[in-house]
């Protein structure tokens, strides 16, 4: 199979207390350093997405747009 440019797979072991390393080529890639903040993200049906801090609020935002003005909620 081949793998399209600009995207990345990585296998990684989950220990016995639900951790797992990020590999350091990703961690590299990302610019994420001890202390990082990240967001995971899951879904029952597509699985799970880690997102770096940087790009949380765009993602968020997509997700939950803002309201119109005089809207409640």
């Amino acid at each position: 199979m081949e793998i399209p440019n600009g995207k990345y797979a990585w296998m990684v072991k989950i220990g016995e207390k639900g951790q797992f390393v990020i590999p350091k080529e990703a961690r590299e890639m990302f610019d994420l350093q001890p202390g990082t903040e990240i967001l995971v993200l899951g879904d029952k049906e597509r699985g799970i997405a880690i997102l770096p801090r940087q790009m949380q609020n765009e993602f968020i935002s997509g997700i939950f747009p803002e309201t119109e003005e005089g809207q409640e909620g």
